[in-house]
């Protein structure tokens, strides 16, 4: 009787010890838990941080780049190039990084992709109407739409090996250089027209004077 009782208490405190332990694990489980979404609200908010720097950048560059900026005087276009210039010195003191974890295959496919995009880039200048062209299928690649147009697909396959993250990098990078390219185009445009009403002004001028 006497080896029972202690028998049941040996048992007894093994029972709380672990649920003791059971219970502790419980607890930090759900701690580690809740730290696992505020470290991915982290990383949201660094990734945020750095796509609003990107776009303060672009911002800048169109505004100096723009055809405004041509039809003011010279001491103007300095004294707002210089209020730019120094926007855009404050803007790149601002550094964020949020490492992306990739396994050996994505590394190979995010080199394969920004490979490919840096050849069309480079190409920009030799052919922008057939560049463009190539980066929107490109685009169409990475886009979850229906595409408006052609789909490289071997590009979409490379951006499909990538990881998430870089597949969102990739898409934003190519919006980018679309606008870049649409920014441009409007302006050889505007250039064009101003230069075709010039010459047509100069040519009513002219025969003003002979009549």
């Amino acid at each position: 009787m006497a080896q029972a009782k202690i028998n049941a208490k040996a048992n007894e405190g093994r029972f709380c010890r672990s649920s003791s332990m059971a219970d502790r694990s419980s607890r930090l489980l759900e701690s580690l838990d809740q730290l696992e979404l505020r470290v991915e609200a982290l990383r949201e908010a660094a990734t945020a941080v750095e796509q609003e720097k990107e776009i303060l950048l672009e911002m800048i560059h169109s505004i100096q780049n723009s055809q405004d900026m041509r039809q003011i005087s010279d001491g103007e276009r300095e004294e707002l190039n210089l209020t730019a210039n120094r926007l855009m010195g404050r803007t790149l003191t601002v550094e964020v990084s949020v490492e992306t974890i990739r396994n050996p295959q994505q590394q190979e496919s995010l080199k394969l992709a920004t490979r490919i995009i840096d050849e069309v880039v480079n190409k920009f200048l030799d052919d922008l109407g057939n560049a463009k062209s190539h980066l929107m299928s490109l685009y169409s690649a990475c886009s979850s739409e229906v595409p408006h147009g052609p789909v490289d697909q071997k590009f979409q396959s490379i951006v499909i090996g990538c990881a998430l993250e870089d597949q969102k990098k990739i898409k934003r990078r190519l919006e980018t250089l679309l606008r870049n390219i649409e920014n441009s185009d409007k302006a050889i445009k505007l250039l064009e027209h101003s230069k075709g009403a010039g010459s047509k002004t100069l040519q009513q001028n002219a025969e003003s004077r002979f009549n």
